[in-house]
């Protein structure tokens, strides 16, 4: 490539990105990074990648920006009319399977991964992992994106079960940070979304100057 070429404007969305789910012990808690990035460009830092399935059910996407996205509006509409027409709310499980039929049945023309998280009144707090292949598997803590590969070490030395609502956001936070810091396809800010039975709380966390070495943000939490 030459320097100061335009092979950016040809390049494909990607969330090459860090994305994370954990249980606790009142809930679960999602976080990602918000860098969006067209090849070597970066199109949005400021993307928010926690998606809405419902209102206590929530996904992190990793891969194709838009098979990701096509494939969270499709199951959000349909667990919305699952629950239009049932009058109950939908069950995590339920929305993690429809996420592995569509993951796996277009294995070989979607570039997906995705973390369903979220609460129901059968089985509280639940985390699912379906990476790339359609594969799920719950998960008590999972990671994923191309951050992941440099924080598993961090996850198994620090990660316990049943942490409590402020010990896992701190912890949640934390990896997140180490894995910006590390990978060249994510950055930006910390998205967290801690769901409960009450729905989901919102915050974001900006990254300290170490980071980001060649800037100066502003440490500081905000309500999203």
């Amino acid at each position: 490539m030459e320097l100061g070429g335009n092979d950016w404007m040809s390049a494909k969305h990607s969330t090459g990105t860090t994305i994370m789910a954990v249980e606790f012990a009142d809930g679960v808690i999602v976080a990602a990074d918000s860098r969006t990035s067209l090849g070597s460009y970066v199109a949005n830092r400021v993307t928010d990648k926690l998606n809405r399935i419902t209102d206590k059910i929530y996904c992190c996407r990793s891969g194709s920006a838009a098979d990701t996205q096509a494939i969270a509006d499709i199951v959000q509409y349909s667990m919305s009319y699952h629950e239009n027409q049932t009058g109950n709310e939908p069950l995590v499980s339920e929305a993690a399977s429809e996420f592995r039929n569509y993951c796996y049945n277009y294995r070989d023309s979607l570039v997906a991964g995705i973390i369903v998280a979220g609460w129901d009144k059968e089985l509280g707090g639940q985390v699912y992992s379906i990476p790339l292949g359609g594969m799920l598997v719950r998960q008590s803590c999972t990671i994923g994106g191309s951050g992941s590969s440099y924080v598993y070490g961090f996850i198994r030395e620090f990660y316990r079960e049943g942490m409590q609502k402020d010990e896992c956001v701190e912890f949640v936070k934390k990896t997140v940070l180490h894995a910006m810091h590390h990978d060249g396809s994510s950055g930006g800010v910390v998205r967290i979304g801690v769901i409960t039975k009450d729905g989901i709380e919102r915050k974001v966390f900006f990254a300290p100057p170490e980071a980001l070495p060649n800037s100066t943000p502003v440490v500081r939490m905000v309500s999203a």
